[in-house]
């Protein structure tokens, strides 16, 4: 199945998550696609929408392939079926330029407000498609280590080894496709246009503007 676009599996990932209506989660979408996805599921739940921030640490000479992933405290997951690829020089290297980038983003989606504080509550991690689970798994560390009540992985589309891995972090998981082969995620969506920095930051004030005039 291919959605038509993220709005389809952002609504369909809302039904999916629906029993947790009236307990007000935190949806923590991974930029940046993920946020209009993230949304939309937050908006159906009565929840809250911000993000969380995770890097793929790039395997050398192929940068579409994750070795890893690392967060914002410089928490860093490394996929052991590709430690042939690199070496401790490199790995520094690569840890360095993702942390460079995770605080200029940091940076550019602070006018949307601080991070909301996830203690206590039900967090739903959405990300729009997950191959290897390197960046969702550092995303599900690093809200773990905020001490919610309840974490929760959600997505559009993943592949069974990446869904067996995430299956270890999180309390639950909620996918839409799993399909035999995963090709590349954008594969699974009809439509799937890049979302910019700018559009997440609009998103996220929207989202805590709306939150505002209900509470």
């Amino acid at each position: 199945m291919a959605f038509k676009n993220r709005a389809e599996a952002g609504q369909m990932l809302a039904r999916r998550l629906d029993k947790y209506r009236g307990q007000h989660p935190l949806v923590l979408a991974i930029p940046r696609g993920a946020v209009p996805m993230g949304r939309l599921v937050a908006d159906a739940l009565d929840g809250e929408l911000d993000v969380v921030l995770v890097r793929k640490l790039r395997a050398p000479q192929n940068p579409e392939l994750a070795i890893g992933s690392i967060d914002e405290a410089d928490t860093v997951y490394l996929d052991p079926d590709t430690r042939d690829l690199w070496n401790e020089a490199y790995l520094e290297t690569e840890k360095k330029t993702q942390l460079e980038t995770l605080r200029r983003r940091r940076q550019m989606y602070e006018p949307a407000g601080s991070p909301i504080d996830a203690a206590g509550r039900v967090v739903i991690v959405l990300d729009d498609g997950i191959a290897t689970g390197s960046t969702m798994i550092a995303a599900l560390r690093a809200v773990r280590a905020r001490h919610p009540a309840k974490l929760i992985a959600a997505t559009g589309v993943a592949s069974a080894e990446a869904l067996r891995l995430i299956r270890g972090e999180a309390d639950e998981v909620v996918c839409l496709e799993t399909p035999e082969i995963l090709y590349a995620i954008g594969y699974h969506f009809r439509d799937f246009s890049q979302v910019s920095d700018e559009d997440v930051v609009a998103t996220l004030r929207d989202a805590r503007r709306c939150v505002s005039r209900t509470v």
